[in-house]
């Protein structure tokens, strides 16, 4: 009996970002083609079904009106410019209901602000394009900003924007129909790494850091610039004019961390990002990150990750 294809909707605004929503429908369309079967159907929906100018000026026409449609697997929000913005009590509204009624739903780009303000991120983990993450943090408190590529908690989706979009569907398509075709998909779109929730924006961080503490956000580039060779408390302390008591303080107050845990993360995520795009050796890769045996980079590596380097390294397709 063949399975019923699922089907996925994407509510387009005003300004929707072009990129974004080219970059999760395209998956879908390539999943059909490279399965041979008819996994995904899509509709294009806008609030009221007329058709919508996205940000680079192309205008797109709706299948229909999202009061329209029903029987939705998840639909997804595509956010873009002035998107922070909306405030249709009647949109939010149409979006709880459609959630009530069983729709699983996702936010690309700056669609995350009109998902909270409809109060369906509140206790969930999100991410959002670095352009609107301090705005949302602020706007939104009980919404569990993460920073991420991408998000995926329960039934909520969430996606930082541009070809992140492309990470967030091949991750549900792997999910739903084997990381084989995930990964073929991905070589079809010259997208050399299927990127996961442990990917950041690193824009954010610096953004995030800059907000709180200028002299956290030197620390922090200075360990940044010094990751084959880690410097020491004192160290760090001396170059930046503090003691080191206000280095320990301005971590535990900013991160909820201590200096060295987040030194620590800092050269595993250097070290992943070796390991998944370059072809050194991973005792070249535990040496660049700073770790002296490859003992105590493994055992860290899979502490934080809950993965071997090794097994990082090899893509596992079921």
């Amino acid at each position: 009996m063949t399975e019923k294809a699922k089907r996925v909707g994407f509510l387009l605004t005003d300004q929707s970002s072009m990129i974004c929503f080219s970059s999760a429908i395209e998956p879908l369309r390539s999943a059909n083609r490279m399965s041979g079967q008819h996994l995904y159907d899509w509709n294009i929906l806008t609030p009221n079904g007329l058709s919508i100018q996205a940000s680079n000026g192309i205008s797109i026409l709706p299948d229909m009106m999202l009061a329209e449609a029903a029987c939705l697997d998840i639909l997804f929000v595509c956010g873009g410019i002035g998107t922070d913005k909306i405030k249709d009590e009647h949109l939010l509204a149409e979006l709880r209901r459609i959630v009530h009624h069983g729709t699983e739903i996702g936010a690309l780009s700056t669609g995350a602000f009109i998902l909270a303000a409809a109060g369906l991120l509140n206790g969930y983990r999100c991410t959002i394009h670095w352009e609107g993450a301090i705005s949302l943090k602020e706007s939104y408190p009980e919404v569990v900003f993460t920073g991420s590529i991408f998000e995926i908690d329960r039934s909520r989706y969430t996606c930082a924007g541009g070809t992140s979009a492309i990470d967030l569907l091949l991750h549900i398509i792997g999910k739903e129909h084997g990381d084989k075709l995930a990964y073929d998909i991905s070589l079809q779109f010259m997208h050399d790494r299927i990127r996961n929730h442990s990917d950041k924006q690193q824009v954010v961080r610096k953004l995030q850091l800059a907000a709180k503490s200028q002299k956290l956000l030197t620390i922090v580039e200075i360990m940044e610039q010094n990751i084959e060779e880690p410097l020491s408390p004192d160290e760090l302390a001396a170059m930046v004019g503090v003691s080191i008591r206000q280095v320990e303080r301005l971590f535990r107050q900013h991160t909820g961390r201590s200096p060295a845990r987040y030194y620590m993360e800092m050269r595993l995520e250097h070290a992943r990002l070796l390991l998944l795009q370059t072809s050194m050796s991973i005792t070249e890769i535990y040496i660049a990150s700073g770790f002296s045996t490859h003992s105590h980079f493994a055992k860290s590596y899979r502490e934080y990750y809950g993965i071997s380097p090794s097994r990082e390294r090899k893509p596992v397709y079921s």
